[in-house]
């Protein structure tokens, strides 16, 4: 994936919530473009291009569809490093979560989320949902331009989550 390609990162942990994702936006044809990481440790390895993640081609997914309960680092600590940086706060972050505590909610807008999806119960929902959110991300909105990347003490190597289990 070059910087002109535009991809989804989806970060999901849960194998079932994955697969369905990912058959929902396979209606649209857009699982080509969809790059998959299973928890927040990998979701931010992927975004600084770390790790198994080194030698990837650069360029930033035009969302990320989050979940929050996930190992190693929580989506909200995730969120939250996105949104400080000034080389990924751009990406628009969708939260994928089944959560509808109000604590949850309320952290991931002042961490500046930009949507919070609650996984619907009802599989026609959840599909519909998914459906919309690959349209929208991936044919309509614009991302901005990829600027070249400001070196951080993340990218670096330095955060240390508590978050770890």
């Amino acid at each position: 994936m070059n910087t002109n390609i535009k991809y989804i990162l989806i970060a999901e942990d849960d194998p079932r919530d994955l697969q369905l994702t990912m058959a929902a936006l396979d209606e649209y044809n857009l699982v080509n473009k969809i790059s998959v990481v299973s928890d927040g440790e990998e979701t931010l390895d992927y975004l600084y291009c770390r790790g198994k993640f080194k030698t990837r081609p650069p360029g930033n997914p035009v969302a990320v569809l989050l979940d929050l309960k996930m190992p190693k680092v929580t989506g909200i600590e995730v969120l939250k490093i996105i949104k400080a940086d000034n080389n990924l706060k751009t990406i628009p972050i969708i939260v994928l979560t089944s959560s509808r505590e109000d604590p949850d909610l309320i952290e991931c807008y002042k961490s500046g989320v930009n949507a919070y999806v609650v996984k619907p119960v009802d599989f026609d929902e959840f599909m519909g949902a998914i459906k919309q959110l690959g349209l929208f991300w991936m044919a309509v909105n614009e991302p901005p331009p990829q600027m070249a990347p400001e070196k951080t003490s993340i990218q670096s190597g330095v955060f240390i989550s508590a978050g770890k289990k």
